[in-house]
Order: structure tokens, then C-alpha cells, then sequence
């Protein structure tokens, strides 16, 4: 999926892991979603990397990373962005996940606190249980063998290139298809397909997300929060940014004219709002005491009540 022109290589672990690295200013990690690659964030990267030194890899088992069977959980991916992030000598980062990117970007500040500044939710996975039946049917057995049938060569190109045309028509049911299409492409390669299956496997079934971060989102309320959702999306429900909201999170945005790509479908306005974010919230500091007094506490009535006067804003953009 990556066209590789400007993708650059270090191994972590034994694994090949690929990454983008561009610009200049504090640092801001991209991570993007299930069956994607670094490249989803392409419309994206220029524009901020005018403001921070960006740094957008291929997960593990996805884009030019390798594909080893190997740790594939939440948890996993988090380790593996501590790492790659200490080998490029970067220390503290705003952590900006695109669905299963999103997950991955809480984990981290969950397991690195001292590491996060900011954290920024693109239609992000782990807020709730609903999500699309096209990415449930992964946790399926046999759904591999289907999979594989379904992404021979003999009719792949003409699917991708209906699924692409379909998505050139404007209707809001498929204005995704054409980021569907990449992944389809993509999941012909066996090893992608085992990755992606692995990825899903730990967290959701077929009814649906049984990991999510929602019994630990207190803890956000010492860390700036900024969520961004198409209101379009058929994959992930835009109701699930109202736990961002119910929970005085920072900024909650809701882009009408977006699906589940909004960095892709309103470039323009992703980069403004995560700059305007960025303007208006000062980097977390990670103070041990807090942190202790926070989990000692657990989560708290009021944070569960509904929003008052000075709750964080929701904006729906024109």
C-alpha cells in the first residue's frame, strides 16, 4: 500500500519496521488504522510537518514493517512505539491515532505517561463495542480461507476497481471505499492477512470490541484530549466520541462531509484543529503523585454525570 518513495527502515527486535519521518519542532506520531500503512496520512504530513517533526511508521504486520508472528496486542504495539521512538532519540510525543491507531495511541499513554504530551483521536477504536460486521467477520473461523477466495487474482482488480468507483459516486455509503479498496488489495498478501486476523483476534469478536479503554478514560483528564470524527462513519459510530464528551475530555470535533477517514475526506480541517489543539494546550507533565493518587481514586461520579458549563467543547465544523 506504502508507494515507499520516502519511507525509511530500522530494525527493531529482529523485525524490519518502516516509518516516515519529516519536518521539524516537537514531535508528533501518527498512527494509523487496520490494514493501512503509514501512507493513509499522506493528505496530512506536509502541513504539519511545517509545525513538528512528524513520525508516521507501518504498524507491525502492516505497509513495508514485517510480519512475523509475533505480539500483535494493543500492548505489543505500544512497546514497539516506546522503542522506535527511543532508537530515534525522541523522548516525549503527541500521540495522534487513526481507529486502530487510536487504541494503539491510548495504550501508549496508558503504559508511558511520562512519554505523552497530548493525545489526538481520529475516529479511533477502543471507545465502545460497536463496530462495522466487514471488520468483525475477521474473528471469525474460516473467515481466512473467504478472505483468501475473495482476493485471487482472477477478479481482484475488477473489485478493487468497482469498490474505487463506487466511492468516486458521492453517496455517504460509500464514500470509504476507495481506503476499503487499498485494504482489500492488500489483504491478498498472506502474511498481511495473518497479521490483520492476529491484530483483530485480540481485540474484538464477532459481537464485537471487548477491549476498549473506557474504564480507564479518567485518566485522560490529565492529559490534553482531542477527538476527531467523521460524521459519516460506517465502521466506527460517531456516538462513540460522546464518551470523550461525557467524560470532560478536551475537544471533541465532529466533521460533517467525513467518514471514517476524515484526515483523507477534510485534510485541511484536520490539520487546523490539531493545530489550534496544540496552540491551546500545554504538553501533560507526568508527576508520579498524580498518577498514584489518580488510580488510587479510580474513576469518579462526577466524571460520569452529565456535561457542565465549563465541560469541553464539541464542535460540528461546516
Amino acid at each position: 500500500m506504502s508507494d515507499g518513495d520516502d519511507l525509511q527502515y530500522v530494525t527493531v527486535h529482529g523485525y524490519r519496521r518502516a516509518y516516515r519521518m519529516t519536518g521539524s519542532g516537537p514531535a508528533l506520531l501518527l498512527l494509523h488504522g487496520l490494514g493501512c500503512d503509514s501512507s493513509t496520512w499522506d493528505r496530512v504530513i506536509a502541513p504539519l510537518a511545517e509545525h513538528f517533526t512528524v513520525i508516521a511508521p507501518d504498524l507491525l504486520g502492516h505497509g513495508a514493517s514485517a510480519k512475523p508472528d509475533a505480539d500483535y496486542s494493543l500492548g505489543g504495539y505500544a512497546n514497539g512505539m516506546r522503542d522506535l521512538l527511543t532508537i530515534l532519540g525522541i523522548d516525549k510525543v503527541t500521540v495522534a491515532g487513526h481507529s486502530l491507531g487510536g487504541g494503539v495511541a491510548m495504550q501508549f499513554a496508558y503504559q508511558f505517561p511520562d512519554r505523552t504530551e497530548r493525545i489526538v483521536l481520529v475516529s479511533a477504536g477502543g471507545l465502545g463495542r460497536e463496530v462495522t460486521p466487514l471488520i468483525r467477520f475477521l474473528t471469525v473461523p474460516g473467515s481466512g480461507s473467504a478472505i483468501s477466495l475473495a482476493t485471487r487474482r482472477p477478479w481482484r482488480r475488477l473489485v478493487a476497481g468497482g469498490l474505487r468507483g463506487l466511492s468516486r459516486s458521492r453517496l455517504t455509503a460509500t464514500r470509504d471505499l476507495g481506503e476499503v479498496a487499498r485494504i482489500y488489495e492488500s489483504m491478498a498478501d498472506p502474511a498481511t492477512r495473518r497479521a490483520v486476523q492476529r491484530v483483530t483476534g485480540h481485540v474484538m469478536d464477532w459481537r464485537g470490541q471487548y477491549i476498549t479503554m473506557t474504564d480507564r478514560t479518567y485518566l485522560a483528564t490529565i492529559v490534553p484530549v482531542l477527538v476527531i470524527w467523521g460524521a459519516d462513519d460506517l465502521v466506527i459510530p460517531v456516538s462513540h466520541a460522546q464518551v470523550a464528551r461525557d467524560q470532560k475530555w478536551s475537544d471533541v470535533h465532529v466533521l460533517p462531509g467525513a467518514g471514517h477517514f476524515p484526515h483523507r475526506d477534510r485534510p485541511d480541517d484536520v490539520v487546523r484543529i490539531l493545530l489550534e489543539f496544540v496552540a491551546s494546550h500545554e504538553p501533560a507533565t507526568y508527576r508520579r503523585a498524580t498518577w498514584r493518587a489518580m488510580l488510587r481514586r479510580g474513576a469518579q461520579p462526577a466524571l460520569d454525570s452529565a456535561p457542565s458549563a465549563d465541560s469541553p467543547t464539541v464542535t460540528v465544523a461546516g
